[in-house]
């Protein structure tokens, strides 16, 4: 960069003027689809500007990279999400699925709590899963994760908390 810029915009204004084309490059060479990387790319800086510090990164285009990858790790979880969903979709008889908007509902909900059980603790999202989808018993699941079975009673009610407030809100 040439110059040191010093407010967070001045960052990142600096960051996209001297490197937008260098990270759009980058993407598109890790995306199939140049929408996608384009749009990658507009996300990359605007979570930047999202944050509440920015300091001048020392290796802008490693920093670039990172964030993007980041967001691409996202992308890619929810599309498989997504694909799972209407796999799983195409198994129930047409007359009993859900109409296109009650989809789309449901797949926002799914959304909400995939970036839910992101936000959990590694041995809470395991919980959570061994819990919810493998149909382990708390002690069963204590036993993998090397915990108490108070422990995992406080993952289960952290993770049943969060996908709470994912679908609904915070309590009031």
């Amino acid at each position: 960069m040439s110059s040191v810029p010093s407010t967070h915009s001045e960052i990142v204004g600096a960051l996209y003027r001297d490197h937008r084309g260098w990270l759009l490059a980058w993407l598109r060479r890790n995306v199939a689809c140049p929408q996608r990387a384009q749009d990658l790319s507009q996300d990359t800086f605007v979570r930047l500007l999202g944050r509440q510090e920015l300091l001048t990164p020392r290796e802008p285009r490693a920093f670039l990279a990172a964030v993007a990858k980041g967001l691409m790790f996202d992308y890619f979880r929810r599309a498989a999400l997504e694909q799972a969903y209407l796999g799983e979709l195409m198994q129930i008889p047409e007359a009993e699925q859900p109409s296109p908007e009650e989809q789309m509902l449901i797949l926002e909900d799914l959304k909400a709590i995939d970036r839910m059980l992101g936000s959990l603790s590694s041995k809470a999202r395991a919980a959570f899963l061994y819990s919810r989808l493998d149909g382990l018993s708390h002690g069963e699941i204590a036993e993998r994760l090397g915990v108490s079975v108070s422990r995992v009673r406080q993952y289960l009610a952290q993770a049943m908390r969060q996908c709470y407030v994912a679908l609904y809100g915070e309590p009031t």
